[in-house]
C-alpha cells in the first residue's frame, strides 16, 4: 500500500521515526509520499528520502505557511523551488492550494498555486493540492490551466465536483475522515470516485482515524483506512500511486 500523503517531517515524529516506519512496514505500507509545506522545512526532506527507502518527497508552499512568511520570503522561496525539485529527487510539486482558513487573501493564494502549476508543468511532475472551503475557486483555476497530473489530497468537496476534478486528470485522496462517525459528505464523495482515481492517505500526524481521533496519526493506520474504504465501497481499493509514478 502507498500512503499518498503524510508529513513524516513533522516535529511530532521527532525521536520516533524509525519506530513509526517499522510499524508502517508491518502494516503493509510500502511507500510514503511526503510533500513539503514550508521552505524552512524543505531541508528535512532529502534526509528522510535517503534514510527510509519507502519515502518519496516533494517541495511546495502550503497556503497556511504564508501566514509565517513575508512577501519577500515567499518570492525567494518560489525562486528556489525549481532547484529543490531538480536536485533532490522530488516526485511531486506541493503541497500547495487554497484554504479560506488561512490569513492571506484568496487572490494571493491563487497566484501562489498558479505558479506551482506552471513549475509542475515545466517538469512533468504531478502536483499535490490542498483545498479547504474553496473548491469553486480551485476548479476555476485548474480548468483555466488545463489537464494536469496530481492529486487533491484529503478531498473535502462535494460528490458533484468529483467528475470535474477527474476530467482534469487528477486523483482524489481520502483518509481518516471516512472512518469518523457521521461523515456523510466524505462517504458520498468517496462513492463518486472511480477506483482508478482513488488514492489513500493518512495525512499523518493529522486526520487520525476513529477510534483515537484526537491522538497523533501515523502511516501504519493506512491499513485501517483501506479496510474502511473496502467496507464502504464493497470493493478493494488499489492503494497505489503507480499512475503518478509514486510506486
Amino acid at each position: 500500500m502507498l500512503d499518498a500523503h503524510c508529513h513524516l517531517d513533522d516535529e511530532r515524529f521527532d525521536g520516533e521515526r524509525d519506530a513509526v516506519i517499522e510499524r508502517a512496514r508491518a502494516a503493509g505500507v510500502t511507500g510514503l509520499v511526503v510533500p513539503g509545506v514550508s521552505s524552512d522545512r524543505w531541508r528535512r526532506l532529502p534526509e528522510l528520502r535517503q534514510r527510509f527507502r519507502e519515502v518519496r518527497i516533494g517541495f511546495g508552499l502550503h497556503p497556511q505557511a504564508l501566514d509565517e512568511m513575508t512577501p519577500v520570503q515567499v518570492t525567494a522561496a518560489l525562486a528556489d523551488l525549481p532547484h529543490w525539485l531538480d536536485q533532490e529527487g522530488a516526485v511531486c510539486v506541493g503541497e500547495t492550494g487554497l484554504d479560506r482558513r488561512a490569513t492571506p487573501p484568496l487572490e494571493v493564494q491563487i497566484a501562489l498555486t498558479r505558479r506551482h502549476l506552471e513549475i509542475a508543468a515545466e517538469r512533468g511532475l504531478p502536483v499535490v493540492l490542498h483545498c479547504v472551503a474553496a473548491h469553486g475557486a480551485l476548479i476555476e483555476l485548474l480548468e483555466a490551466h488545463g489537464p494536469l497530473a496530481g492529486m487533491v489530497h484529503a478531498y473535502s468537496g462535494s460528490p458533484e465536483l468529483v467528475g470535474r476534478y477527474c476530467a482534469l486528470g487528477l486523483h482524489l485522496g481520502f483518509g481518516g475522515a471516512v472512518t469518523w462517525p457521521g461523515a456523510v459528505r466524505p462517504l458520498a464523495a468517496l462513492r463518486a470516485v472511480p477506483l482508478e482515481r482513488l488514492l489513500l492517505e493518512t495525512d499523518a500526524p493529522d486526520q487520525t482515524p476513529h477510534p483515537g481521533r484526537r491522538g497523533r496519526n501515523e502511516p501504519a493506520r493506512l491499513a485501517e483506512i483501506a479496510a474502511a474504504v473496502e467496507r464502504i465501497l464493497g470493493d478493494r481499493p488499489v492503494a497505489s500511486g503507480a499512475a503518478l509514478g509514486w510506486d
